[in-house]
C-alpha cells in the first residue's frame, strides 16, 4: 500500500489527443473573407464567429486583395470580338464616321450580363458602372 502513496503519477499526451489543424478549402476561405469586408463588421469579431485565429484571417483578406487566394481556380478569359457597323449608304458626299463615337466594347460579367459602352468612357466612370451592374 506504501507504494502507491509515494509514486508520482504521470500522464503520458500524445498529438493524437489534441484538436488537429483545420484544413479549410478556397471556398470556405473565400466565403469567411468576404463575410468579413460586409458593412461595418470587424475582424475580430468574423474570426470569433468562425472559431479561428484574427491574424489568420488578416493573412486571408491580405491575400485576397492581392489575388493570391483561389488562385488554384483555371484563369479565363474574355472572347473579344471586333466588328466595323456599315453605315447605311446615303446619296451625296459622306463624311467618315468618328470611330471613338462609333466603337463599343462590350463586356460580359460572371453574372451572365453584359455590358455595351463606348470606347471613350471614363475609367472612373466605368468602374462605377461595374460595381453597380456587377453587384460588388
Amino acid at each position: 500500500m506504501s507504494d502507491f502513496i509515494h509514486r508520482p503519477q504521470i500522464e503520458v499526451l500524445s498529438a493524437a489527443d489534441g484538436v488537429r489543424r483545420r484544413q479549410w478549402s478556397d471556398e470556405d476561405k473565400l466565403r469567411i473573407v468576404e463575410e468579413s469586408f460586409v458593412g461595418h463588421r470587424q475582424v475580430s469579431a468574423t474570426a470569433r464567429r468562425h472559431g479561428m485565429c484574427r491574424s489568420l484571417l488578416t493573412i486571408w483578406r491580405r491575400q485576397y486583395r492581392n489575388g493570391e487566394l483561389g488562385a488554384s481556380r483555371p484563369v479565363s478569359f474574355a472572347p473579344v470580338t471586333v466588328t466595323t457597323d456599315a453605315p447605311a449608304s446615303r446619296p451625296g458626299p459622306v463624311d467618315p464616321p468618328d470611330p471613338s463615337r462609333t466603337s463599343q466594347v462590350e463586356i460580359a460579367l460572371p453574372n451572365g450580363r453584359r455590358l455595351i459602352v463606348p470606347t471613350g468612357v471614363a475609367p472612373e466612370a466605368l468602374a462605377r458602372i461595374l460595381s453597380v451592374v456587377d453587384g460588388q
